[in-house]
């Protein structure tokens, strides 16, 4: 799977750009600013629905300008295929798959699938729990487009549980049977909707932990064994993958944490309780492993997803923005020659020097809200 063309409306500081690509390695260089970063992260945006730098879509859009336009051309095997995402910040985003409207934007997810280094993936293994969450979620929808429905379905029955408890916590005073009696409705909502996602959570960490143990060794070879531990807001209870013993484990988790939930007014069992737990020999990464340790995770992490994706069918678009310039001479090789063999390789860096000789290949320079072949400049 490669990207063969990327056309950018008023995204972010581009009015318009029109950037053809091939497979194999394209490396984006210019003074930090220019705008490199605004090209892949359009393509991350198509593949995901999402920014890696962007809560909101609000940023993305060009200052002063209505709404944004990102279009790919994407070529998986024999097959072409063009997805154009509107962005409109505060309204309903529309997409276009082969010119034709599709109803939902969430519907062409899987069309395009990426997998993106950043400096933020720092925040993997320093940062809150959220954001490996996050990670494990996002990993699920690029796998399997129907878990975007999913995580829809268990964030509204979750913002509608914690509506019903505030609003019990706030007339302080022991809810009466309605109350209760539409809280139970709830949890049930919340068991079935979490129980989904809590399995697949727990067969994907399953399935990465000998993909990050052995991405980390390669980066890392020595520093101690890379490891993943999923912890569950349920306590020890020992968790299968069985989505009916987890619905039931769920109901029974949030009956026993009802009280101090209807005092606290907030839900304090389910998946968004969760952590997912690093962990470098015996300790855990956040709070133990150095400024390079952490690093080497957040790649293996990055790695990880990249070959199971690949063991999907097809190479997922790599993405490295300005990654080469926090890793030391050893790690920088290293990564290079892990990723040199994807199908499509695509890097931002502020000089031509960052960008490791392993990954050698076709250059645009960026500058001034221009992308610019390096043949172009030359000739």
């Amino acid at each position: 799977m490669h990207v063969a063309h990327l056309s950018l409306q008023d995204f972010r500081s581009y009015a318009t750009a029109e950037v053809p690509l091939d497979a194999g390695v394209t490396s984006f260089v210019g003074p930090n600013g220019q705008g490199k970063t605004n090209l892949v992260e359009a393509i991350g945006y198509v593949a995901t629905h999402g920014s890696h730098r962007a809560a909101t879509d609000a940023p993305l859009v060009r200052q002063g300008a209505p709404r944004a336009i990102v279009r790919a051309g994407v070529v998986r095997d024999d097959r072409k295929a063009l997805i154009e995402l509107e962005i409109n910040p505060g309204k309903a985003n529309r997409a276009r798959l082969n010119r034709s409207p599709v109803p939902r934007p969430r519907e062409i997810l899987g069309v395009l699938r990426t997998v993106l280094f950043a400096p933020e993936d720092l925040s993997l293994v320093k940062g809150d729990p959220g954001e490996r969450r996050r990670f494990l979620d996002e990993l699920l929808t690029a796998r399997a487009p129907r878990f975007a429905g999913v995580r829809s379905d268990y964030e509204r029955v979750l913002k509608q549980r914690n509506a019903l408890l505030k609003s019990a916590a706030a007339h302080r005073r022991s809810p009466g049977p309605e109350v209760l009696a539409t809280l139970d409705v709830w949890d049930t909502h919340l068991a079935r909707a979490g129980s989904e996602l809590l399995a697949a959570r727990l067969e994907l960490v399953e399935g990465l932990r000998p993909l990050v143990a052995a991405s980390y060794a390669e980066l890392a070879p020595h520093s101690g064994a890379a490891d993943l531990l999923y912890k569950s807001s349920l306590g020890a209870a020992e968790l299968s993958t069985d989505r009916a013993r987890l619905a039931e484990q769920l109901l029974g988790g949030v009956a026993e944490a009802r009280k101090q939930e209807l005092e606290r007014g907030v839900s304090l069992v389910g998946p968004h309780r969760d952590e997912l737990v690093l962990r470098l020999g015996d300790l855990p990464a956040r709070g133990y492993a150095s400024h390079g340790e952490s690093w080497s995770f957040a790649l293996a992490l990055r790695l990880a997803a990249f070959e199971l994706l690949r063991a999907d069918g097809d190479d997922p678009v790599l993405i490295l923005d300005d990654v080469f310039a926090e890793l030391d001479a050893g790690r920088r090789a290293r990564l290079a020659g892990m990723v040199a063999p994807a199908e499509q390789v695509l890097v931002t860096a502020a000089v031509p020097e960052d960008v490791p000789k392993e990954l050698t290949g076709a250059t645009y320079a960026v500058s001034g809200g221009q992308v610019v072949p390096e043949r172009d400049m030359l000739g």
